[in-house]
Protein backbone atom coordinates (compact mmCIF):
# COMPACT_ATOMS: atom_id res chain seq x y z
CA UNK A 1 0.00 0.00 0.00
CA UNK A 2 2.98 2.18 1.05
CA UNK A 3 4.60 1.78 -2.43
CA UNK A 4 1.14 2.74 -4.67
CA UNK A 5 1.12 5.83 -2.15
CA UNK A 6 4.87 6.35 -3.09
CA UNK A 7 4.27 6.61 -6.81
CA UNK A 8 1.39 8.31 -6.92
CA UNK A 9 3.35 11.02 -4.98
CA UNK A 10 6.29 11.07 -7.26
CA UNK A 11 3.32 10.67 -10.95
CA UNK A 12 1.90 14.16 -9.45
CA UNK A 13 5.18 15.72 -8.84
CA UNK A 14 6.26 14.89 -12.24
CA UNK A 15 2.96 15.85 -13.32
CA UNK A 16 3.56 19.56 -11.73
CA UNK A 17 7.04 19.58 -12.82
CA UNK A 18 6.22 19.31 -16.67
CA UNK A 19 3.43 22.08 -15.80
CA UNK A 20 5.39 24.45 -14.70
CA UNK A 21 8.03 23.44 -17.57
CA UNK A 22 5.85 24.52 -19.87
CA UNK A 23 4.29 27.36 -18.11
CA UNK A 24 8.22 28.85 -18.00
CA UNK A 25 8.66 27.74 -21.45
CA UNK A 26 5.74 29.84 -22.93
CA UNK A 27 6.33 32.61 -20.81
CA UNK A 28 9.42 32.74 -22.09
CA UNK A 29 8.44 32.60 -25.78
CA UNK A 30 5.99 35.62 -25.37
CA UNK A 31 8.43 37.61 -23.85
CA UNK A 32 11.15 37.14 -26.40
CA UNK A 33 7.86 38.04 -28.96
CA UNK A 34 6.87 40.88 -27.47
CA UNK A 35 10.47 41.89 -27.16
CA UNK A 36 11.38 41.58 -30.64
CA UNK A 37 8.93 43.47 -31.76
CA UNK A 38 9.42 46.38 -29.55
CA UNK A 39 13.08 45.87 -30.92
CA UNK A 40 11.73 46.72 -34.71
CA UNK A 41 9.62 49.45 -33.58
CA UNK A 42 12.64 51.28 -31.60
CA UNK A 43 14.50 50.87 -34.78
CA UNK A 44 11.36 52.42 -36.50
CA UNK A 45 11.08 54.59 -34.34
CA UNK A 46 14.93 56.53 -34.65
CA UNK A 47 14.55 56.28 -38.34
CA UNK A 48 11.82 58.62 -38.46
CA UNK A 49 14.18 61.90 -37.59
CA UNK A 50 16.26 61.55 -40.75
CA UNK A 51 19.15 63.82 -40.96
CA UNK A 52 18.48 64.19 -44.35
CA UNK A 53 15.70 66.81 -43.52
CA UNK A 54 18.00 68.37 -41.03
CA UNK A 55 20.25 68.76 -44.04
CA UNK A 56 18.12 69.65 -47.05
CA UNK A 57 16.83 72.49 -43.81
CA UNK A 58 20.32 73.63 -43.74
CA UNK A 59 20.66 74.33 -47.70
CA UNK A 60 17.17 76.06 -47.57
CA UNK A 61 18.49 78.34 -45.17
CA UNK A 62 21.63 79.54 -47.04
CA UNK A 63 19.17 80.26 -50.07
CA UNK A 64 16.79 82.22 -48.28
CA UNK A 65 16.61 86.02 -50.38
CA UNK A 66 12.84 86.78 -50.04
CA UNK A 67 10.13 86.81 -47.23
CA UNK A 68 7.99 84.39 -49.35
CA UNK A 69 11.33 81.56 -48.93
CA UNK A 70 11.83 82.89 -45.70
CA UNK A 71 8.29 81.49 -44.44
CA UNK A 72 8.65 78.46 -46.02
CA UNK A 73 11.26 77.79 -44.73
CA UNK A 74 9.90 78.28 -40.84
CA UNK A 75 7.08 76.59 -41.33
CA UNK A 76 8.95 73.22 -42.14
CA UNK A 77 11.33 73.82 -39.21
CA UNK A 78 8.34 74.43 -36.81
CA UNK A 79 7.25 70.76 -38.49
CA UNK A 80 9.82 69.21 -38.23
CA UNK A 81 10.53 70.35 -34.69
CA UNK A 82 7.02 69.03 -33.83
CA UNK A 83 7.87 65.80 -35.14
CA UNK A 84 11.20 65.69 -33.22
CA UNK A 85 10.33 67.04 -29.76
CA UNK A 86 6.61 65.96 -29.64
CA UNK A 87 5.41 63.01 -31.44
CA UNK A 88 8.49 61.22 -30.91
CA UNK A 89 9.10 61.10 -27.32
CA UNK A 90 5.17 60.86 -27.18
CA UNK A 91 5.96 57.07 -29.57
CA UNK A 92 9.22 56.51 -26.63
CA UNK A 93 6.73 56.99 -23.55
CA UNK A 94 4.52 54.63 -25.34
CA UNK A 95 7.50 52.21 -26.05
CA UNK A 96 8.76 52.23 -22.16
CA UNK A 97 4.97 51.37 -21.24
CA UNK A 98 4.80 48.44 -23.28
CA UNK A 99 7.96 47.30 -22.10
CA UNK A 100 7.14 47.24 -18.56
CA UNK A 101 3.55 45.72 -19.29
CA UNK A 102 6.12 43.18 -20.77
CA UNK A 103 8.13 42.53 -17.75
CA UNK A 104 4.65 42.19 -15.36
CA UNK A 105 3.86 39.79 -18.34
CA UNK A 106 0.51 41.43 -18.85
CA UNK A 107 0.80 40.38 -22.53
CA UNK A 108 -3.70 40.52 -23.44
CA UNK A 109 -2.71 44.57 -23.23
CA UNK A 110 0.52 44.56 -25.36
CA UNK A 111 -1.41 43.17 -28.70
CA UNK A 112 -3.71 46.05 -29.08
CA UNK A 113 -0.66 48.72 -27.62
CA UNK A 114 1.72 47.34 -30.42
CA UNK A 115 -0.78 47.96 -33.02
CA UNK A 116 -1.41 51.21 -32.47
CA UNK A 117 2.51 52.21 -31.92
CA UNK A 118 2.93 50.60 -34.92
CA UNK A 119 0.14 52.47 -36.46
CA UNK A 120 1.52 55.93 -34.92
CA UNK A 121 4.90 55.20 -36.41
CA UNK A 122 3.83 55.06 -40.45
CA UNK A 123 1.65 58.38 -39.70
CA UNK A 124 4.81 59.99 -38.45
CA UNK A 125 7.32 58.42 -41.19
CA UNK A 126 4.17 59.62 -43.64
CA UNK A 127 4.43 62.80 -42.72
CA UNK A 128 8.25 63.29 -42.61
CA UNK A 129 8.27 61.56 -46.13
CA UNK A 130 6.16 64.65 -47.05
CA UNK A 131 8.05 67.11 -45.56
CA UNK A 132 11.28 66.12 -47.00
CA UNK A 133 9.79 65.86 -50.38
CA UNK A 134 8.53 69.87 -49.83
CA UNK A 135 12.19 71.03 -48.46
CA UNK A 136 14.04 68.96 -51.48
CA UNK A 137 11.14 70.55 -54.58
CA UNK A 138 13.32 73.62 -53.41
CA UNK A 139 16.58 72.11 -52.57
CA UNK A 140 16.95 70.30 -56.13
CA UNK A 141 15.03 72.65 -58.07
CA UNK A 142 18.04 74.95 -59.90
CA UNK A 143 19.43 71.54 -61.18
CA UNK A 144 15.45 69.84 -62.13
CA UNK A 145 14.58 73.36 -63.58
CA UNK A 146 18.11 74.09 -65.22
CA UNK A 147 17.83 70.44 -67.31
CA UNK A 148 14.06 71.18 -67.83
CA UNK A 149 14.82 74.47 -69.47
CA UNK A 150 17.94 72.96 -70.86
CA UNK A 151 15.47 70.58 -73.04
CA UNK A 152 13.08 73.33 -73.71
CA UNK A 153 15.75 75.56 -75.58
CA UNK A 154 16.95 72.17 -77.51
CA UNK A 155 13.12 72.05 -78.62
CA UNK A 156 12.85 75.93 -78.81
CA UNK A 157 15.49 75.86 -81.16
CA UNK A 158 14.60 73.18 -83.53
CA UNK A 159 11.02 74.98 -83.88
CA UNK A 160 12.99 77.64 -84.77
CA UNK A 161 14.86 76.83 -87.39
CA UNK A 162 11.80 75.30 -89.58
CA UNK A 163 9.58 78.26 -88.81
CA UNK A 164 13.12 80.14 -90.20
CA UNK A 165 13.87 77.77 -93.21
CA UNK A 166 9.89 77.14 -94.52
CA UNK A 167 8.63 81.29 -93.79
CA UNK A 168 6.77 81.16 -96.60
CA UNK A 169 4.25 78.22 -95.47
CA UNK A 170 3.31 80.55 -92.49
CA UNK A 171 3.06 83.88 -94.05
CA UNK A 172 -0.68 84.85 -93.11
CA UNK A 173 0.68 84.15 -89.50
CA UNK A 174 3.48 85.26 -89.48
CA UNK A 175 2.97 87.81 -86.51
CA UNK A 176 1.20 86.05 -83.86
CA UNK A 177 4.32 83.46 -84.38
CA UNK A 178 7.16 85.66 -84.19
CA UNK A 179 5.21 87.57 -81.17
CA UNK A 180 5.25 83.90 -79.42
CA UNK A 181 8.75 83.67 -80.54
CA UNK A 182 9.39 86.70 -78.60
CA UNK A 183 7.38 85.90 -75.37
CA UNK A 184 9.30 82.69 -75.01
CA UNK A 185 12.83 84.70 -75.14
CA UNK A 186 11.37 86.87 -72.49
CA UNK A 187 10.41 83.94 -70.43
CA UNK A 188 14.03 82.58 -70.84
CA UNK A 189 15.29 85.75 -69.12
CA UNK A 190 12.77 85.95 -66.40
CA UNK A 191 14.23 82.13 -65.29
CA UNK A 192 17.63 83.39 -65.06
CA UNK A 193 16.28 86.85 -63.00
CA UNK A 194 14.44 84.15 -60.64
CA UNK A 195 17.29 81.21 -60.27
CA UNK A 196 19.89 83.95 -59.97
CA UNK A 197 17.71 85.56 -57.20
CA UNK A 198 17.02 81.90 -55.67
CA UNK A 199 12.85 82.88 -56.51
CA UNK A 200 11.88 79.33 -56.86
CA UNK A 201 8.38 79.55 -56.06
CA UNK A 202 8.20 81.73 -59.62
CA UNK A 203 10.52 79.49 -61.02
CA UNK A 204 8.52 76.65 -61.53
CA UNK A 205 5.87 79.14 -62.81
CA UNK A 206 7.84 79.67 -65.42
CA UNK A 207 9.12 76.63 -66.18
CA UNK A 208 5.17 75.32 -66.72
CA UNK A 209 4.77 78.22 -68.59
CA UNK A 210 7.45 77.90 -70.91
CA UNK A 211 6.78 73.99 -71.43
CA UNK A 212 2.90 75.25 -72.36
CA UNK A 213 4.12 78.07 -74.76
CA UNK A 214 6.47 75.86 -76.58
CA UNK A 215 4.76 72.94 -76.92
CA UNK A 216 1.88 74.85 -78.58
CA UNK A 217 4.06 76.47 -80.41
CA UNK A 218 5.54 73.42 -81.56
CA UNK A 219 2.46 72.48 -82.51
CA UNK A 220 1.27 75.32 -84.58
CA UNK A 221 4.73 74.89 -86.69
CA UNK A 222 3.92 71.20 -87.24
CA UNK A 223 -0.18 71.40 -88.54
CA UNK A 224 -0.21 75.38 -89.60
CA UNK A 225 1.16 74.64 -92.93
CA UNK A 226 -1.42 71.46 -93.76
CA UNK A 227 -4.49 73.90 -92.05
CA UNK A 228 -3.44 76.60 -94.39
CA UNK A 229 -3.30 74.58 -97.47
CA UNK A 230 -6.32 72.90 -96.97
CA UNK A 231 -8.39 75.80 -95.50
CA UNK A 232 -6.69 78.19 -98.51
CA UNK A 233 -6.49 75.72 -101.65
CA UNK A 234 -7.90 72.41 -101.46
CA UNK A 235 -11.13 73.17 -100.35
CA UNK A 236 -11.68 76.16 -102.22
CA UNK A 237 -11.17 74.37 -105.44
CA UNK A 238 -13.35 71.57 -103.98
CA UNK A 239 -15.68 74.15 -103.77
CA UNK A 240 -15.38 75.54 -106.54
CA UNK A 241 -15.92 72.44 -108.56
CA UNK A 242 -18.72 71.37 -106.65
CA UNK A 243 -20.61 74.58 -107.73
CA UNK A 244 -19.39 74.22 -111.49
CA UNK A 245 -20.70 70.74 -111.42
CA UNK A 246 -24.11 71.20 -109.02
CA UNK A 247 -24.90 74.24 -112.29
CA UNK A 248 -24.37 71.62 -115.25
CA UNK A 249 -26.19 68.96 -113.54
CA UNK A 250 -29.08 71.04 -112.57
CA UNK A 251 -28.98 72.47 -116.09
CA UNK A 252 -29.24 69.06 -117.43
CA UNK A 253 -32.78 68.40 -115.40
CA UNK A 254 -31.24 66.51 -112.25
CA UNK A 255 -32.69 67.54 -109.09
CA UNK A 256 -30.25 67.93 -107.00
CA UNK A 257 -32.13 69.58 -103.69
CA UNK A 258 -31.59 67.29 -101.42
CA UNK A 259 -28.29 67.90 -101.00
CA UNK A 260 -28.42 71.31 -100.10
CA UNK A 261 -25.21 72.60 -101.73
CA UNK A 262 -25.68 76.11 -101.19
CA UNK A 263 -26.46 75.95 -97.85
CA UNK A 264 -23.02 73.63 -96.87
CA UNK A 265 -21.31 75.64 -98.91
CA UNK A 266 -22.07 78.66 -96.49
CA UNK A 267 -21.78 76.73 -93.89
CA UNK A 268 -18.10 75.37 -94.68
CA UNK A 269 -16.79 79.05 -95.27
CA UNK A 270 -18.39 80.08 -92.09
CA UNK A 271 -16.04 76.97 -90.31
CA UNK A 272 -13.11 77.77 -92.29
CA UNK A 273 -13.30 81.33 -91.23
CA UNK A 274 -13.84 80.31 -88.01
CA UNK A 275 -10.46 78.37 -87.85
CA UNK A 276 -8.45 80.86 -89.30
CA UNK A 277 -9.72 83.28 -86.75
CA UNK A 278 -8.20 80.80 -83.86
CA UNK A 279 -5.21 80.35 -86.15
CA UNK A 280 -4.42 84.12 -85.40
CA UNK A 281 -4.09 83.29 -82.27
CA UNK A 282 -2.33 80.39 -82.43
CA UNK A 283 -5.29 77.93 -81.38
CA UNK A 284 -5.50 74.91 -83.11
CA UNK A 285 -8.12 73.08 -80.99
CA UNK A 286 -9.50 70.33 -83.22
CA UNK A 287 -9.06 72.36 -86.59
CA UNK A 288 -7.41 69.76 -89.14
CA UNK A 289 -9.98 67.56 -87.89
CA UNK A 290 -12.93 69.96 -88.93
CA UNK A 291 -10.75 70.76 -91.74
CA UNK A 292 -10.81 66.79 -93.10
CA UNK A 293 -14.25 66.43 -91.90
CA UNK A 294 -15.07 69.23 -94.76
CA UNK A 295 -12.85 67.78 -97.14
CA UNK A 296 -14.46 64.25 -96.74
CA UNK A 297 -17.85 66.10 -97.37
CA UNK A 298 -16.70 67.84 -100.72
CA UNK A 299 -14.87 64.29 -101.67
CA UNK A 300 -18.66 62.29 -100.94
CA UNK A 301 -20.62 65.28 -102.89
CA UNK A 302 -18.42 64.01 -106.18
CA UNK A 303 -19.69 60.10 -105.59
CA UNK A 304 -23.07 61.53 -104.75
CA UNK A 305 -23.28 62.99 -108.03
CA UNK A 306 -21.92 60.03 -110.10
CA UNK A 307 -24.73 58.03 -108.01
CA UNK A 308 -27.15 60.54 -109.63
CA UNK A 309 -25.76 60.34 -113.03
CA UNK A 310 -25.91 55.94 -112.92
CA UNK A 311 -29.81 56.44 -111.69
CA UNK A 312 -30.62 58.27 -114.21
CA UNK A 313 -29.18 55.94 -116.84
CA UNK A 314 -31.14 53.01 -114.98
CA UNK A 315 -34.07 55.17 -114.26
CA UNK A 316 -34.46 55.42 -118.18
CA UNK A 317 -33.92 52.08 -118.88
CA UNK A 318 -36.68 51.29 -116.61
CA UNK A 319 -39.07 53.53 -117.95
CA UNK A 320 -38.59 51.93 -121.09
CA UNK A 321 -38.95 47.93 -119.82
CA UNK A 322 -41.07 48.64 -117.05
CA UNK A 323 -43.59 50.52 -119.36
CA UNK A 324 -43.61 47.81 -122.03
CA UNK A 325 -43.87 44.74 -118.88
CA UNK A 326 -47.50 45.86 -117.28
CA UNK A 327 -48.99 46.83 -120.64
CA UNK A 328 -48.05 43.17 -121.62
CA UNK A 329 -49.59 41.59 -118.08
CA UNK A 330 -52.35 43.45 -118.77
CA UNK A 331 -52.84 42.96 -122.05
CA UNK A 332 -52.90 38.64 -121.11
CA UNK A 333 -54.82 39.47 -117.74
CA UNK A 334 -57.53 40.84 -119.50
CA UNK A 335 -57.47 38.07 -122.14
CA UNK A 336 -57.86 35.54 -119.13
CA UNK A 337 -60.75 37.54 -117.83
CA UNK A 338 -62.27 37.69 -121.20
CA UNK A 339 -62.50 34.02 -121.39
CA UNK A 340 -62.48 33.01 -117.15
CA UNK A 341 -66.11 32.41 -117.90
CA UNK A 342 -65.70 29.12 -120.36
CA UNK A 343 -62.44 28.37 -118.41
CA UNK A 344 -65.15 27.76 -115.33
CA UNK A 345 -67.18 25.70 -117.55
CA UNK A 346 -65.14 23.81 -119.26
CA UNK A 347 -63.01 22.66 -116.60
CA UNK A 348 -65.80 22.82 -113.88
CA UNK A 349 -63.42 25.14 -111.78
CA UNK A 350 -64.44 26.66 -108.63
CA UNK A 351 -64.16 30.38 -107.76
CA UNK A 352 -61.67 30.14 -105.69
CA UNK A 353 -59.94 28.22 -108.14
CA UNK A 354 -59.74 31.30 -110.24
CA UNK A 355 -59.49 33.89 -107.79
CA UNK A 356 -55.72 34.04 -108.62
CA UNK A 357 -56.94 35.55 -112.29
CA UNK A 358 -58.68 38.59 -110.11
CA UNK A 359 -55.40 38.97 -107.80
CA UNK A 360 -53.57 39.48 -110.88
CA UNK A 361 -55.72 41.64 -112.64
CA UNK A 362 -56.14 44.02 -109.37
CA UNK A 363 -51.91 44.32 -108.74
CA UNK A 364 -51.86 44.62 -112.97
CA UNK A 365 -54.07 48.05 -112.38
CA UNK A 366 -52.05 49.09 -109.28
CA UNK A 367 -48.80 48.49 -111.33
CA UNK A 368 -49.93 50.44 -113.61
CA UNK A 369 -51.24 53.43 -111.51
CA UNK A 370 -47.79 53.26 -109.72
CA UNK A 371 -46.08 53.46 -113.08
CA UNK A 372 -47.40 56.23 -114.11
CA UNK A 373 -47.71 58.26 -110.83
CA UNK A 374 -43.75 57.75 -110.74
CA UNK A 375 -43.70 58.84 -114.61
CA UNK A 376 -45.61 62.61 -113.61
CA UNK A 377 -43.09 62.51 -110.39
CA UNK A 378 -40.40 62.58 -113.17
CA UNK A 379 -41.98 64.95 -115.30
CA UNK A 380 -42.57 67.78 -112.88
CA UNK A 381 -38.61 67.49 -111.33
CA UNK A 382 -40.20 66.49 -107.78
CA UNK A 383 -37.35 64.07 -106.88
CA UNK A 384 -33.93 63.35 -107.52
CA UNK A 385 -32.99 59.95 -110.38
CA UNK A 386 -31.82 58.32 -107.34
CA UNK A 387 -35.42 58.59 -105.39
CA UNK A 388 -36.97 58.01 -108.52
CA UNK A 389 -34.72 55.31 -109.32
CA UNK A 390 -35.45 53.46 -106.06
CA UNK A 391 -38.99 53.88 -106.66
CA UNK A 392 -38.45 51.93 -109.94
CA UNK A 393 -36.36 49.39 -108.73
CA UNK A 394 -39.39 48.39 -106.37
CA UNK A 395 -42.01 48.71 -108.98
CA UNK A 396 -39.52 46.44 -110.74
CA UNK A 397 -39.56 43.27 -107.71
CA UNK A 398 -43.39 43.72 -107.84
CA UNK A 399 -43.78 43.46 -111.71
CA UNK A 400 -41.54 40.50 -111.52
CA UNK A 401 -43.13 38.65 -108.79
CA UNK A 402 -46.30 39.25 -110.95
CA UNK A 403 -45.51 37.60 -113.98
CA UNK A 404 -44.23 34.34 -112.14
CA UNK A 405 -47.57 34.40 -110.57
CA UNK A 406 -49.16 34.80 -114.27
CA UNK A 407 -47.01 32.35 -115.68
CA UNK A 408 -48.07 30.00 -113.05
CA UNK A 409 -51.55 30.62 -113.39
CA UNK A 410 -51.18 29.95 -117.35
CA UNK A 411 -49.31 26.67 -116.95
CA UNK A 412 -51.79 25.53 -114.44
CA UNK A 413 -54.86 26.52 -116.77
CA UNK A 414 -52.93 25.18 -119.99
CA UNK A 415 -52.03 21.84 -117.85
CA UNK A 416 -55.56 21.43 -117.67
CA UNK A 417 -56.41 21.50 -121.89
CA UNK A 418 -53.20 18.89 -121.74
CA UNK A 419 -54.38 16.48 -118.81
CA UNK A 420 -57.45 16.15 -121.30
CA UNK A 421 -55.46 15.21 -124.40
CA UNK A 422 -53.10 13.32 -122.58
CA UNK A 423 -56.32 11.38 -121.15
CA UNK A 424 -57.30 10.77 -124.52
CA UNK A 425 -54.25 9.30 -126.10
CA UNK A 426 -54.22 6.77 -122.91
CA UNK A 427 -57.41 5.82 -123.23
CA UNK A 428 -56.33 4.01 -126.62
CA UNK A 429 -52.86 2.94 -124.68
CA UNK A 430 -55.22 1.56 -121.99
CA UNK A 431 -57.31 -0.31 -124.76
CA UNK A 432 -54.91 -1.56 -126.58
CA UNK A 433 -53.38 -3.45 -122.86
CA UNK A 434 -56.94 -4.74 -122.80
CA UNK A 435 -56.87 -6.27 -125.73
CA UNK A 436 -53.46 -7.50 -125.31
CA UNK A 437 -54.71 -9.35 -122.20
CA UNK A 438 -57.70 -10.80 -123.99
CA UNK A 439 -55.50 -12.34 -126.70
CA UNK A 440 -53.18 -13.49 -123.96
CA UNK A 441 -55.79 -15.76 -122.33
CA UNK A 442 -57.08 -16.71 -125.25
CA UNK A 443 -53.71 -17.99 -126.90
CA UNK A 444 -53.22 -20.61 -125.00
CA UNK A 445 -55.80 -23.41 -124.82
CA UNK A 446 -56.69 -23.88 -121.24
CA UNK A 447 -59.43 -26.60 -120.02
CA UNK A 448 -60.88 -23.59 -117.83
CA UNK A 449 -60.76 -19.81 -117.63
CA UNK A 450 -60.33 -18.84 -113.63
CA UNK A 451 -63.18 -17.12 -112.57
CA UNK A 452 -60.81 -14.27 -110.87
CA UNK A 453 -59.78 -13.26 -114.60
CA UNK A 454 -63.31 -12.91 -115.54
CA UNK A 455 -64.09 -10.26 -112.88
CA UNK A 456 -60.52 -8.48 -113.16
CA UNK A 457 -61.88 -8.21 -117.17
CA UNK A 458 -65.47 -6.89 -115.87
CA UNK A 459 -63.84 -4.23 -113.38
CA UNK A 460 -61.15 -3.04 -116.02
CA UNK A 461 -63.77 -2.64 -118.60
CA UNK A 462 -66.31 -0.67 -116.55
CA UNK A 463 -63.01 1.57 -115.38
CA UNK A 464 -62.50 2.19 -119.09
CA UNK A 465 -66.06 3.31 -119.75
CA UNK A 466 -65.93 5.47 -116.78
CA UNK A 467 -62.88 6.76 -118.40
CA UNK A 468 -64.86 7.61 -121.49
CA UNK A 469 -67.88 8.77 -120.07
CA UNK A 470 -65.55 11.87 -118.12
CA UNK A 471 -64.15 12.32 -121.34
CA UNK A 472 -67.39 12.37 -122.96
CA UNK A 473 -69.09 14.99 -119.94
CA UNK A 474 -69.52 18.55 -120.36
CA UNK A 475 -67.91 20.30 -118.42
CA UNK A 476 -64.78 18.27 -117.71
CA UNK A 477 -63.55 17.72 -114.05
CA UNK A 478 -59.79 17.37 -114.62
CA UNK A 479 -59.25 15.95 -110.96
CA UNK A 480 -62.36 13.50 -111.51
CA UNK A 481 -61.01 12.69 -114.64
CA UNK A 482 -57.15 12.19 -113.65
CA UNK A 483 -58.65 9.66 -111.39
CA UNK A 484 -60.51 7.92 -113.70
CA UNK A 485 -57.72 7.53 -115.82
CA UNK A 486 -55.26 6.51 -113.37
CA UNK A 487 -57.81 3.54 -112.15
CA UNK A 488 -58.24 2.62 -115.44
CA UNK A 489 -54.75 2.14 -116.26
CA UNK A 490 -54.39 0.00 -112.74
CA UNK A 491 -57.36 -2.15 -113.51
CA UNK A 492 -56.25 -3.12 -117.25
CA UNK A 493 -52.34 -3.96 -116.40
CA UNK A 494 -53.46 -5.90 -113.18
CA UNK A 495 -56.32 -8.08 -115.96
CA UNK A 496 -53.33 -7.89 -118.43
CA UNK A 497 -50.40 -9.27 -115.43
CA UNK A 498 -53.14 -12.13 -114.38
CA UNK A 499 -53.05 -13.06 -118.16
CA UNK A 500 -49.47 -13.55 -118.20
CA UNK A 501 -49.49 -15.52 -115.21
CA UNK A 502 -51.94 -17.65 -115.97
CA UNK A 503 -50.52 -18.57 -118.80
CA UNK A 504 -47.61 -19.30 -117.53
CA UNK A 505 -48.78 -21.14 -114.73
CA UNK A 506 -50.86 -23.34 -116.37
CA UNK A 507 -48.05 -24.29 -119.27
CA UNK A 508 -45.83 -25.43 -116.38
CA UNK A 509 -48.41 -27.19 -114.71
CA UNK A 510 -49.37 -29.49 -118.06
CA UNK A 511 -46.02 -30.12 -119.10
CA UNK A 512 -44.61 -31.17 -115.71
CA UNK A 513 -47.75 -33.68 -115.77
CA UNK A 514 -46.68 -34.48 -119.47
CA UNK A 515 -42.88 -34.98 -118.18
CA UNK A 516 -44.18 -37.28 -115.04
CA UNK A 517 -45.74 -39.65 -117.34
CA UNK A 518 -43.04 -41.40 -117.52
CA UNK A 519 -42.88 -42.62 -114.05
CA UNK A 520 -46.70 -43.46 -113.38
CA UNK A 521 -45.39 -47.52 -114.43
CA UNK A 522 -42.81 -47.49 -111.83
CA UNK A 523 -44.43 -45.63 -108.88
CA UNK A 524 -47.37 -45.79 -107.66
CA UNK A 525 -46.91 -42.35 -105.23
CA UNK A 526 -46.18 -40.85 -108.42
CA UNK A 527 -48.95 -42.30 -110.10
CA UNK A 528 -51.39 -41.01 -107.84
CA UNK A 529 -49.92 -37.55 -107.92
CA UNK A 530 -49.95 -36.99 -111.43
CA UNK A 531 -53.47 -38.22 -111.50
CA UNK A 532 -54.60 -35.32 -108.62
CA UNK A 533 -52.55 -33.01 -110.95
CA UNK A 534 -54.42 -34.19 -114.17
CA UNK A 535 -58.27 -33.51 -112.31
CA UNK A 536 -57.10 -30.32 -110.99
CA UNK A 537 -55.44 -28.61 -114.29
CA UNK A 538 -59.05 -29.84 -116.25
CA UNK A 539 -61.29 -28.07 -113.76
CA UNK A 540 -58.71 -24.81 -114.14
CA UNK A 541 -56.66 -24.93 -110.75
CA UNK A 542 -53.21 -24.70 -112.80
CA UNK A 543 -51.31 -23.46 -109.15
CA UNK A 544 -52.43 -26.70 -107.50
CA UNK A 545 -52.24 -28.53 -110.38
CA UNK A 546 -48.41 -27.66 -110.29
CA UNK A 547 -47.92 -27.75 -107.06
CA UNK A 548 -49.20 -31.46 -107.11
CA UNK A 549 -47.06 -32.86 -109.86
CA UNK A 550 -44.15 -31.36 -108.90
CA UNK A 551 -44.34 -32.84 -105.26
CA UNK A 552 -44.81 -36.24 -107.09
CA UNK A 553 -41.75 -35.62 -109.36
CA UNK A 554 -39.61 -34.54 -106.92
CA UNK A 555 -39.25 -37.98 -105.15
CA UNK A 556 -37.35 -39.33 -108.09
CA UNK A 557 -36.23 -35.83 -109.61
CA UNK A 558 -35.55 -33.41 -106.71
CA UNK A 559 -35.31 -29.54 -108.56
CA UNK A 560 -37.84 -30.33 -110.99
CA UNK A 561 -39.58 -26.97 -110.64
CA UNK A 562 -36.37 -25.32 -111.25
CA UNK A 563 -35.76 -26.67 -114.69
CA UNK A 564 -39.47 -26.24 -115.86
CA UNK A 565 -38.77 -22.48 -114.89
CA UNK A 566 -35.61 -22.28 -117.03
CA UNK A 567 -37.66 -24.01 -119.95
CA UNK A 568 -40.22 -21.62 -120.04
CA UNK A 569 -37.56 -18.95 -120.05
CA UNK A 570 -36.54 -20.03 -122.83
Amino acid sequence: MNTYVLFGIAYLIIIIILILTMFIIINKHMKNKYNNALKYLERDKNLIISASILSELNKVESLINNKELEKKYENWKNKFKNIKDKEVPKITDELINVEEKIKSKRYKEIERELAKIELDIYFIKSRSKVLLDEIREITTSESKNREIVTKLKSKYREILVKYNNNKEDYEIISSPIELQFENIDKLFSVFETNMENNNYTEVSKIVKALDDTIGNLGVVIEEAPSIILMGKVLIPKKIKDTHEIYDKMVKDGYNLDYLKIDYNIEESEKKIADIFDRLNVLNLVDSIFELKTILDYYDNLYNDFEREKISKKMFMDYTRTLGIRSKKILNVINGLVKKIDDIKYSYDLTDDEVKIIDEINLTGKTIKSEYEAIMEDYRNKLYSYSKLNKQMELLNVKISKTEDKLDYTLKSLGSLKEDELRAREQLEEIKNILRSAKEKITSYKLPVIPKCYYIELEEATEAIREMIKELEAKPISIKTLNIRVDTARDLVLKLYNTSNETIKTAWMAENAIVYGNRYRVSNKEIDAGLEKASSLFMKGNFKLSLESSINAINIVEPGIHKRLLDAYKK
